[in-house]
């Protein structure tokens, strides 16, 4: 049963409560606008790290992580990309596939708005994890914590980083 901390939008800034936040975290999954190399390597230290480039990224970051990512966990589909957009409103790349082939879990930022939506069209859950760096107009730095248990997504938590 994997617990999973999920951020989005650090842009650069890694808050200092992430570590004590996602200590009990099996893997930290990075949904775009990471800002730097360096940050990335400094979640890859101390947790299984995934992640997905956002638009505000570098070549650099662009080279190590992809658009999407789509892997199963703990027999749920997963797909992570930045501009994902959210139910009723997909991204125009993303509204094609996410018809035709629907993961259980979408994941996105890009917003820097905190969202937890169920597509019940679609049979899946929707996150966004808000921001957690100091760049954009959002005025509450969030984070969120879930475990995936045999195929279920359980004890899911958003965190305010102050």
């Amino acid at each position: 049963m994997p617990h999973i901390g999920l951020m989005s939008d650090t842009h650069g800034y890694l808050h200092p409560d992430i570590f004590k936040c996602f200590s009990s975290v099996d893997e930290i999954w990075h949904a775009g606008d990471i800002g730097t190399i360096e940050l990335a390597d400094e979640l890859a230290s101390f947790k299984t790290f995934r992640a997905v480039y956002g638009n505000a990224d570098g070549k650099d970051i662009h080279s190590r992580y992809p658009e999407d990512v789509r892997f199963n966990c703990e027999g749920v589909d997963v797909w992570m990309t930045h501009i994902g957009g959210y139910p009723g409103h997909y991204a125009p790349r993303v509204k094609p596939l996410i018809i035709q082939n629907p993961p259980q879990l979408f994941i996105c930022g890009h917003s820097h708005i905190l969202k937890v939506v169920p597509d019940n069209q679609l049979k899946l859950l929707h996150i966004n994890p808000g921001a957690c760096g100091r760049q954009g107009w959002h005025q509450v730095k969030t984070i969120v914590r879930f475990e995936i248990n045999q195929g279920k997504i359980e004890h899911l938590e958003v965190i305010e980083l102050k």
